[in-house]
């Protein structure tokens, strides 16, 4: 039998099972605490801290997906520290990065009262957009290294390891090993990668094509022309 616990949350106390995280506890009761890095479908890691708490006894504010519930605990969600510290979160990603297709942290900046003007003198990260496989394309100027992607990619589902963080500091981005194209690398185009990504950074072709003014009809005259190259014998 799972042992039961006992902690109180924004002045509820709640009773859980042991070994269940701050979030998924406080999910249970109808708290709402945001994430942009953590999905149910992989490990959570605890990049963004948008998830982050107010736990009595503790020095810094606790990542809630990764940080075990624990008997007697007091804490707080929404408490001033927590706003703050998530506003700030938010105004530094929308400093640096294009969040125009990211709805749900769209609504998480409105939520907080967080201005995408805070840090004027920010400096952007831009990227050309990578148009290299038939499936997706993958603009970097709209990723905010989630890592998402990387996991799926990995042993959270597909168990290829195609991408992987590349570059250091504030030049870190998602890339490929040796900076090679989609198709030279173990990628199986199956999609996973776009189906986690929160910002649009990964894209399907076809929506990209769609955006850039081509007609359904372009389209598949398009990819006709591909499969054709593809297949014409050597």
């Amino acid at each position: 039998m799972t042992e039961k616990l006992t902690l109180i949350i924004d002045g509820q106390e709640v009773t859980t099972e042991q070994g269940k995280t701050l979030l998924e506890v406080a999910r249970e009761n109808g708290k709402d605490i945001p994430t942009i890095c953590f999905h149910e479908a992989t490990t959570a890691n605890a990049l963004c801290r948008i998830c982050v708490v107010e736990v009595e006894g503790q020095r810094v504010l606790q990542p809630a997906c990764i940080v075990k519930a624990a008997a007697n605990m007091k804490v707080q969600t929404r408490s001033e520290k927590v706003v703050r510290a998530r506003r700030t979160i938010l105004e530094m990603l929308a400093s640096t990065m294009d969040l125009s297709e990211a709805a749900e942290i769209q609504q998480m900046m409105y939520e907080y009262g967080a201005s995408s003007s805070r840090f004027p003198g920010a400096e952007r990260r831009e990227s050309d957009v990578k148009d290299d496989n038939p499936m997706y394309v993958r603009d970097y100027s709209k990723c905010l290294l989630c890592w998402r992607c990387v996991q799926v990619c990995a042993d959270d589902a597909q168990y290829t390891f195609a991408i992987n963080f590349d570059g250091r500091g504030f030049e870190t981005q998602i890339g490929t090993f040796f900076d090679k194209t989609i198709p030279e690398t173990t990628c199986v185009l199956c999609g996973q990668c776009v189906g986690v990504c929160p910002t649009g950074a990964l894209k399907p072709k076809r929506e990209y094509l769609l955006e850039q003014g081509m007609s359904p009809q372009e389209i598949s005259v398009l990819n006709s022309g591909r499969k054709r190259r593809k297949e014409k014998p050597t």
